[in-house]
Protein backbone atom coordinates (compact mmCIF):
# COMPACT_ATOMS: atom_id res chain seq x y z
CA UNK A 1 0.00 0.00 0.00
CA UNK A 2 2.98 2.37 1.01
CA UNK A 3 4.62 1.82 -2.38
CA UNK A 4 1.68 2.35 -4.03
CA UNK A 5 1.27 5.70 -2.42
CA UNK A 6 4.54 6.74 -3.09
CA UNK A 7 4.19 6.07 -7.03
CA UNK A 8 1.06 8.14 -7.56
CA UNK A 9 3.20 11.17 -5.46
CA UNK A 10 5.91 11.18 -7.45
CA UNK A 11 3.43 10.60 -10.84
CA UNK A 12 1.63 14.31 -9.56
CA UNK A 13 4.86 15.71 -9.55
CA UNK A 14 5.54 15.01 -13.41
CA UNK A 15 2.80 15.73 -14.18
CA UNK A 16 2.70 19.15 -12.54
CA UNK A 17 6.46 19.60 -13.96
CA UNK A 18 5.09 18.84 -17.55
CA UNK A 19 1.95 20.90 -17.26
CA UNK A 20 4.63 24.02 -16.09
CA UNK A 21 6.97 23.16 -19.23
CA UNK A 22 4.02 23.47 -20.88
CA UNK A 23 2.90 26.69 -19.67
CA UNK A 24 6.74 28.41 -20.32
CA UNK A 25 6.64 26.99 -23.78
CA UNK A 26 2.96 28.42 -24.50
CA UNK A 27 4.23 31.61 -22.99
CA UNK A 28 7.69 31.98 -24.74
CA UNK A 29 5.71 30.98 -27.99
CA UNK A 30 3.38 34.17 -27.49
CA UNK A 31 6.45 36.33 -26.44
CA UNK A 32 7.97 35.84 -29.49
CA UNK A 33 4.49 36.34 -31.80
CA UNK A 34 4.04 39.86 -30.07
CA UNK A 35 7.80 40.47 -30.72
CA UNK A 36 7.97 39.82 -34.15
CA UNK A 37 4.48 41.86 -34.28
CA UNK A 38 6.96 44.46 -32.52
CA UNK A 39 4.74 44.80 -28.93
CA UNK A 40 7.00 44.48 -27.34
CA UNK A 41 5.21 45.48 -23.76
CA UNK A 42 3.28 42.76 -24.54
CA UNK A 43 6.06 40.21 -25.29
CA UNK A 44 8.00 41.44 -22.02
CA UNK A 45 5.10 40.35 -20.31
CA UNK A 46 5.24 36.89 -21.70
CA UNK A 47 8.66 36.24 -21.38
CA UNK A 48 8.56 37.24 -17.35
CA UNK A 49 5.19 34.87 -16.93
CA UNK A 50 7.82 32.00 -18.79
CA UNK A 51 10.55 33.09 -16.43
CA UNK A 52 8.47 32.96 -13.18
CA UNK A 53 7.64 29.24 -14.34
CA UNK A 54 11.01 28.51 -14.87
CA UNK A 55 13.48 30.66 -14.11
CA UNK A 56 16.31 28.67 -15.69
CA UNK A 57 14.26 29.14 -19.31
CA UNK A 58 17.28 30.28 -21.74
CA UNK A 59 14.88 31.47 -24.44
CA UNK A 60 12.81 33.23 -22.25
CA UNK A 61 15.41 35.21 -20.95
CA UNK A 62 17.74 35.83 -23.95
CA UNK A 63 14.22 37.00 -25.69
CA UNK A 64 13.52 39.04 -22.44
CA UNK A 65 16.60 40.63 -23.07
CA UNK A 66 16.22 41.18 -26.50
CA UNK A 67 12.76 43.07 -25.53
CA UNK A 68 14.36 45.23 -23.27
CA UNK A 69 16.91 46.78 -25.92
CA UNK A 70 13.95 47.13 -28.42
CA UNK A 71 12.71 49.29 -25.61
CA UNK A 72 15.26 51.36 -24.39
CA UNK A 73 15.60 50.06 -21.06
CA UNK A 74 19.66 49.53 -21.07
CA UNK A 75 20.18 48.85 -17.45
CA UNK A 76 17.80 45.99 -17.38
CA UNK A 77 19.05 44.76 -20.80
CA UNK A 78 22.56 44.36 -19.76
CA UNK A 79 20.93 42.77 -16.40
CA UNK A 80 19.51 40.13 -18.59
CA UNK A 81 22.12 39.21 -20.83
CA UNK A 82 24.00 39.04 -18.08
CA UNK A 83 21.33 36.34 -16.36
CA UNK A 84 21.32 34.20 -19.83
CA UNK A 85 25.24 33.80 -19.65
CA UNK A 86 24.57 32.47 -16.35
CA UNK A 87 22.07 29.68 -18.18
CA UNK A 88 23.72 29.33 -21.31
CA UNK A 89 27.58 27.56 -20.78
CA UNK A 90 27.23 25.00 -24.22
CA UNK A 91 26.13 26.91 -27.38
CA UNK A 92 29.59 29.55 -28.16
CA UNK A 93 27.51 30.97 -30.97
CA UNK A 94 24.28 31.80 -28.90
CA UNK A 95 26.95 33.07 -25.77
CA UNK A 96 28.79 34.84 -28.32
CA UNK A 97 25.52 36.68 -29.84
CA UNK A 98 24.51 37.43 -26.02
CA UNK A 99 27.67 39.40 -25.75
CA UNK A 100 27.60 40.86 -29.11
CA UNK A 101 23.99 42.53 -27.75
CA UNK A 102 25.69 43.12 -24.69
CA UNK A 103 28.35 45.49 -26.69
CA UNK A 104 25.53 47.02 -28.60
CA UNK A 105 23.51 48.16 -25.22
CA UNK A 106 26.86 49.61 -23.91
CA UNK A 107 27.20 51.48 -27.34
CA UNK A 108 23.40 52.64 -26.42
CA UNK A 109 23.92 53.53 -23.73
CA UNK A 110 27.15 56.07 -24.47
CA UNK A 111 24.43 57.55 -26.56
CA UNK A 112 22.00 57.96 -23.85
CA UNK A 113 25.00 60.16 -22.10
CA UNK A 114 25.37 62.46 -24.56
CA UNK A 115 21.61 63.23 -24.90
CA UNK A 116 21.95 64.10 -20.99
CA UNK A 117 24.90 66.31 -21.31
CA UNK A 118 22.81 68.02 -24.05
CA UNK A 119 20.09 68.29 -21.42
CA UNK A 120 22.39 69.51 -18.43
CA UNK A 121 24.15 71.93 -21.41
CA UNK A 122 20.11 73.54 -21.88
CA UNK A 123 18.96 73.74 -18.18
CA UNK A 124 17.48 71.11 -18.34
CA UNK A 125 17.61 67.84 -15.31
CA UNK A 126 19.11 65.11 -16.42
CA UNK A 127 18.54 61.99 -15.82
CA UNK A 128 19.66 60.10 -13.05
CA UNK A 129 21.63 56.15 -14.33
CA UNK A 130 23.41 54.96 -11.31
CA UNK A 131 27.10 54.89 -11.39
CA UNK A 132 28.82 56.23 -14.32
CA UNK A 133 31.18 54.17 -16.11
CA UNK A 134 32.98 54.14 -19.34
CA UNK A 135 30.65 52.18 -21.61
CA UNK A 136 32.84 52.66 -24.71
CA UNK A 137 35.36 50.42 -23.11
CA UNK A 138 32.75 48.15 -22.01
CA UNK A 139 31.52 47.73 -25.16
CA UNK A 140 34.54 47.27 -26.49
CA UNK A 141 35.47 44.20 -23.75
CA UNK A 142 31.95 42.69 -24.57
CA UNK A 143 32.36 43.07 -28.43
CA UNK A 144 35.82 41.18 -28.15
CA UNK A 145 34.20 37.88 -25.71
CA UNK A 146 31.79 37.78 -28.70
CA UNK A 147 34.27 37.27 -31.14
CA UNK A 148 36.42 34.93 -29.03
CA UNK A 149 33.35 32.62 -29.33
CA UNK A 150 32.49 33.13 -32.85
CA UNK A 151 35.47 34.48 -35.08
CA UNK A 152 33.07 34.27 -38.02
CA UNK A 153 30.84 37.37 -36.92
CA UNK A 154 31.84 39.74 -39.34
CA UNK A 155 29.08 42.21 -37.78
CA UNK A 156 30.43 42.30 -34.47
CA UNK A 157 33.69 42.45 -35.67
CA UNK A 158 32.87 45.95 -37.59
CA UNK A 159 30.77 46.97 -34.69
CA UNK A 160 34.66 46.55 -32.58
CA UNK A 161 36.55 48.57 -35.41
CA UNK A 162 33.75 51.39 -35.07
CA UNK A 163 34.17 51.22 -31.39
CA UNK A 164 37.97 51.29 -30.98
CA UNK A 165 38.10 54.56 -33.44
CA UNK A 166 35.61 56.11 -31.47
CA UNK A 167 38.10 55.33 -28.26
CA UNK A 168 40.77 56.50 -29.83
CA UNK A 169 38.96 59.92 -31.56
CA UNK A 170 38.20 60.55 -27.78
CA UNK A 171 41.65 59.92 -26.60
CA UNK A 172 42.60 62.02 -29.19
CA UNK A 173 40.38 64.55 -28.53
CA UNK A 174 40.94 64.97 -24.25
CA UNK A 175 44.53 65.61 -25.20
CA UNK A 176 44.03 68.22 -27.27
CA UNK A 177 41.88 69.68 -24.50
CA UNK A 178 44.39 69.48 -22.12
CA UNK A 179 46.82 71.12 -24.50
CA UNK A 180 44.20 73.98 -25.26
CA UNK A 181 43.90 74.17 -21.11
CA UNK A 182 47.64 74.65 -20.79
CA UNK A 183 47.72 77.20 -23.50
CA UNK A 184 44.75 79.31 -22.09
CA UNK A 185 46.33 79.47 -18.54
CA UNK A 186 49.94 80.60 -19.76
CA UNK A 187 48.47 83.34 -21.76
CA UNK A 188 46.46 84.20 -18.53
CA UNK A 189 49.69 84.09 -16.87
CA UNK A 190 51.42 86.55 -19.12
CA UNK A 191 48.23 88.52 -19.15
CA UNK A 192 48.10 88.62 -15.47
CA UNK A 193 51.92 89.66 -15.56
CA UNK A 194 51.40 92.26 -18.06
CA UNK A 195 49.15 93.91 -15.72
CA UNK A 196 51.31 93.65 -12.83
CA UNK A 197 54.27 95.20 -14.93
CA UNK A 198 51.60 98.57 -15.73
CA UNK A 199 50.53 99.31 -12.31
CA UNK A 200 52.90 102.01 -11.33
CA UNK A 201 51.62 105.03 -14.10
CA UNK A 202 55.51 105.68 -14.43
CA UNK A 203 56.31 102.81 -15.82
CA UNK A 204 53.57 103.14 -18.31
CA UNK A 205 55.46 106.62 -19.40
CA UNK A 206 58.50 104.80 -19.59
CA UNK A 207 57.16 102.14 -21.65
CA UNK A 208 55.36 104.57 -24.09
CA UNK A 209 58.60 106.34 -24.74
CA UNK A 210 60.25 103.07 -25.19
CA UNK A 211 57.91 102.12 -27.84
CA UNK A 212 57.84 105.67 -29.47
CA UNK A 213 62.40 105.37 -29.47
CA UNK A 214 61.32 102.35 -30.98
CA UNK A 215 59.20 103.50 -33.59
CA UNK A 216 61.20 105.89 -34.67
CA UNK A 217 64.74 103.37 -34.85
CA UNK A 218 62.19 101.10 -36.90
CA UNK A 219 61.47 104.24 -38.84
CA UNK A 220 65.20 105.01 -39.56
CA UNK A 221 66.42 101.88 -40.02
CA UNK A 222 63.75 101.52 -42.50
CA UNK A 223 64.34 104.93 -44.16
CA UNK A 224 68.53 104.03 -45.07
CA UNK A 225 67.60 100.37 -46.10
CA UNK A 226 64.91 102.38 -48.87
CA UNK A 227 67.67 104.68 -49.30
CA UNK A 228 69.92 102.51 -49.81
CA UNK A 229 68.14 100.54 -51.93
CA UNK A 230 67.74 103.59 -54.15
CA UNK A 231 71.46 104.50 -54.52
CA UNK A 232 71.61 100.69 -55.43
CA UNK A 233 69.43 101.39 -58.13
CA UNK A 234 70.79 103.88 -59.87
CA UNK A 235 74.46 102.81 -59.55
CA UNK A 236 72.89 99.78 -61.67
CA UNK A 237 71.13 101.86 -63.95
CA UNK A 238 74.51 104.14 -64.37
CA UNK A 239 76.10 101.10 -64.89
CA UNK A 240 73.80 100.13 -67.39
CA UNK A 241 74.32 103.12 -69.50
CA UNK A 242 77.49 103.06 -69.24
CA UNK A 243 78.05 99.13 -71.12
CA UNK A 244 75.25 100.68 -73.57
CA UNK A 245 77.63 103.13 -74.38
CA UNK A 246 80.27 101.25 -74.67
CA UNK A 247 78.86 98.68 -76.88
CA UNK A 248 77.65 101.75 -79.65
CA UNK A 249 81.03 103.20 -79.67
CA UNK A 250 82.24 99.63 -80.16
CA UNK A 251 79.81 99.03 -83.05
CA UNK A 252 80.30 102.24 -84.52
CA UNK A 253 84.10 101.71 -84.79
CA UNK A 254 83.28 98.26 -86.55
CA UNK A 255 80.94 99.90 -88.66
CA UNK A 256 83.58 102.41 -90.27
CA UNK A 257 86.12 99.82 -90.37
CA UNK A 258 84.12 98.53 -92.96
CA UNK A 259 82.95 100.99 -94.63
CA UNK A 260 87.17 101.70 -94.56
CA UNK A 261 87.37 98.06 -96.70
CA UNK A 262 84.58 99.08 -98.96
CA UNK A 263 86.45 101.69 -100.65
Amino acid sequence: MMKKIVFITLFAFIAVGLFAQKGVRKAVRTGNKAYNEQRYGAAETEYVNALKENASSKEASFNLSNTYYKQQRWDDAEKEYRHYLTLENEDETKTGAAWSNMGNTFLKKKGSEKARQMQAAQGQQPQQSGQQADNLKLSMEAYKNALRLNPGDEETRYNLAVVQKMIKDKENQDQNQDKDQKKDQNKDQKQDQNKDQKQDPRQDKQDQKQDEQDRNQMSRENMQQILQAIEQDEKDTQERVKQAKVQERKQKNENNRKQNKDW
